[in-house]
């Protein structure tokens, strides 16, 4: 992988939680992000798609991020209530496959840090998140509130406690591919201590409910731009966003550490919300690739 220069100019550690307060790059980046999934399939099978990038990035994209479908299907699309963009069709009985390719301009800057975003008061937050406040699927802010309270009830409000929340989770749980399982619930990864990046962002994102702050679930690219070559094969990422001051803020408790090229693909309460594909039939996945290359200076 060819990596443009990054310079990181300041940076600021709360909390032992690592944030860039200021970054500069030396220069805009394009990468190539994009994956193909197939499918064995017994019978004709609906699905539901969320692959495109989000909204709030697609002005970015220098080409349209299409889903091509082999064989060709007709495919509709909509917005999910989260204005998520999806993808609705019938797959064929049989081998099928699904994909996607687009190059999107990014600052390379790391992900944004303010330290000294306050937390708002409940009566005080804006309506439209206080959805973010509540228990769901996976993030039983209920049977969690009392372990919340009782390991970040000390911590400074505000930016400082969501940080004590990563750097927690980030200790607590090991990650294992090979234990990555799809009814795990945050309280299960905190008794487990065991699981995989959503698990990670389960976990913290129930804890900060319990703690009065909105936490969304988000999914979509992370490169390895500024990071050491991965040894294994690049998979969709799993990381939170949560409300301070008066606006969202990325956090990733998996990695805890600056990461650049994050490219969303959609929101939601928790991944039951935004699972990538939702197949509703007997299926067996057979290929799945996902790649985010930094595309070279000179393209």
């Amino acid at each position: 992988m060819n990596k443009a220069p990054l310079k990181i100019w300041l940076h600021a550690k709360v909390s032992g939680h690592l944030h860039g307060a200021a970054y500069i790059c030396l220069m805009t980046i394009k990468i190539q992000i994009g994956c193909q999934l197939q499918y064995d399939l017994p019978q004709p099978t609906p699905m539901i798609l969320l692959l495109n990038v989000h909204h709030s990035r697609a002005s970015d994209l220098e080409r349209p991020d299409l889903l091509m479908a082999s064989p060709s299907v007709p495919v509709e699309s909509y917005r999910d209530k989260f204005g998520n963009w999806c993808n609705r069709l019938v797959a064929p009985a049989g081998h099928f496959s699904v994909s996607l390719d687009s190059v999107i301009r990014d600052t390379g800057q790391a992900d944004a840090a303010a330290p000294s975003s306050p937390q708002l008061p409940v009566q005080d937050l804006p309506t439209n998140t206080l959805t973010y406040l509540l228990g769901s699927r996976y993030c039983e802010t209920d049977a969690i509130s009392t372990e919340a309270w009782r390991l970040f009830g000390d911590s400074p409000t505000g930016w400082g406690r969501v940080a004590a929340v990563c750097d927690f989770v980030h200790n607590h749980i090991r990650f294992d591919y090979q234990q990555a399982r799809a009814t795990r619930t945050a309280m299960d990864a905190y008794r487990e201590g065991v699981g995989v990046c959503r698990d990670y962002t389960h976990l913290a994102i129930a804890f900060c409910r319990a703690l009065n702050i909105p936490a969304r679930y988000c999914t979509g690219y992370l490169s390895d731009i500024g990071q050491p070559p991965s040894t294994g094969p690049m998979d969709f990422a799993a990381w939170m966003e949560v409300y301070l001051g008066n606006r969202w803020w990325v956090f990733d408790p998996r990695n805890n550490n600056l990461q650049y090229g994050r490219v969303m693909i959609a929101f939601g309460r928790d991944a039951a919300d935004v699972p990538l594909v939702h197949t509703f039939g007997p299926n067996t996945l057979v290929g799945f690739k996902v790649w985010a290359d930094q595309v070279p200076a000179s393209q």
